[in-house]
């Protein structure tokens, strides 16, 4: 897993980079103002997954999934719902990683 660095954008504005996703998977920092940005260029849809570690009553909350349209890009929260507990950082998994690219900003909140 590749650990995705954060890009703090500031209220003017600022540059994002953007990373080939992992087919091993990715972490991301989480809190508020934090969105994972992805990008899909392929000619398929694909689907992100974020691992939610948490449980309630004892039964496991259902990890979410999000379908990345072909030629498209969205920005999917990370609030701290997502932080493994033991790392600190969220997990992030691909369905395939073929021509998709991920980054991950902060904005003031």
């Amino acid at each position: 897993m590749a650990a995705l660095s954060t890009t703090v954008t500031p209220l003017t504005g600022g540059t994002v980079t953007y990373a080939a996703a992992d087919a091993a998977g990715d972490t991301c920092q989480t809190g508020a103002g934090v969105l994972l940005l992805v990008k899909n260029d392929d000619t398929v849809d694909h689907a992100v997954t974020l691992v939610t570690p948490g449980t309630v009553n004892g039964l496991a909350i259902a990890d979410r999934q999000v379908t990345v349209t072909a030629g498209t890009q969205v920005g999917i929260p990370v609030t701290h719902d997502y932080r493994d507990p033991a790392s600190g950082r969220a997990a992030i998994t691909y369905d395939a990683v073929t021509s998709v690219s991920v980054a991950v900003v902060r904005v003031p909140v």
